[in-house]
């Protein structure tokens, strides 16, 4: 209980200071989930190696279904642990496309595992790889056929790197990472066309777990995210999540995030093997007037080699 309660307070401290914090409204750039809690190696690669096995995890997302250009986002990503069991490799690949702008990211992780208490660990980790931005400008219907600023096209690639730290008990988390720390820009062959594309991101997560009675568990979870480049930052996103977990079977629960919409979620578990998620978000926004929900799809499947005479359960 004593480590519940620092990151109970952590958490508290740390969105009440975020929250004060003035950043100015941008286009979204980076993908968001609505089951970022069974999905956090994307943006924190000391995340790797928490499964304690060989994992996988799929995951497709339309955002905004039924609006022209939506964005649309599929996600593999890949864990596991070393003969050394303190270090772990993992690997993401992420498409997102949002109207005819298209992103390719392809990432490793590594992480390390340093043993804070018996009941708890930290793991520390770095992100590498690079973003392949592609972008026609000639497919854009415009007034002018001959503006120089839409004739061109891009296609760059961008090397990049994060890191990353996750405290974890196995009730518990509290994690913090930069997966991507060089900003840098996409423009056309010409020169003429410039575009932000990669901006670097803060992300603080944190979560607990807490029995309710013999049956049922309650998992509150919280993600911010920001970026603070003076010129090109992102708006301040919190995001709060609060899911039951029912016989160690099923979880269902509820989502809202901040300035953009609300949701609900629910998890089916199958021999603690197999994980199958949905999520439907509704907009909170005025895009909830032209658009209708998101739908996210997760699957997840862990291989473990080490037999064991009782797999404790992952609630993260």
């Amino acid at each position: 209980m004593k480590f519940n309660r620092k990151i109970t307070l952590v958490v508290v401290l740390v969105a009440m200071l975020l929250t004060l914090i003035k950043v100015s409204v941008k286009a979204q750039q980076d993908p968001m989930y609505t089951q970022y809690m069974f999905n956090t190696q994307t943006i924190n690669p000391a995340y790797a190696g928490t499964w304690e096995s060989v994992g996988f995890m799929v995951l497709g997302r339309h955002q905004w279904t039924g609006f022209e250009g939506a964005p649309e986002t599929y996600t593999f990503s890949m864990q596991a642990p070393l003969k050394n069991e303190r270090v772990a490799l993992g690997a993401n690949i992420i498409s997102d496309k949002i109207g005819f702008a298209k992103r390719l990211y392809f990432f490793a992780d590594y992480s390390y595992l340093v043993p804070v208490s018996e009941k708890t660990n930290l793991r520390l980790g770095l992100k590498g790889g690079f973003t392949n931005y592609s972008h026609n400008l000639q497919d854009h219907t415009i007034i002018d056929p001959e503006d120089p600023d839409f004739m061109g096209n891009i296609n760059s690639l961008k090397p990049n790197f994060g890191v990353g730290a996750f405290l974890y008990g196995k009730k518990a988390y509290v994690g913090l990472s930069v997966p991507r720390i060089i900003n840098s820009d996409f423009q056309d062959d010409e020169e003429n066309f410039k575009i932000e594309g990669q901006l670097r991101h803060y992300f603080l997560m944190a979560g607990m777990v807490f029995d309710l009675g013999e049956n049922i568990k309650f998992k509150p979870t919280a993600l911010t995210k920001a970026s603070f480049t003076s010129e090109t930052g992102t708006p301040l996103q919190l995001d709060l999540t609060g899911n039951f977990l029912i016989k160690e079977k099923v979880w269902l629960g509820a989502m809202w995030r901040s300035g953009d919409s609300y949701g609900f979620i629910a998890q089916f578990l199958f021999a603690e093997k197999l994980r199958i998620g949905y999520a439907i978000d509704f907009p909170t926004t005025n895009l909830k007037n032209h658009s209708k929900q998101t739908h996210e799809i997760m699957v997840s499947y862990e291989l473990r080699f080490k037999k064991e005479e009782v797999v404790s359960p992952r609630y993260f």
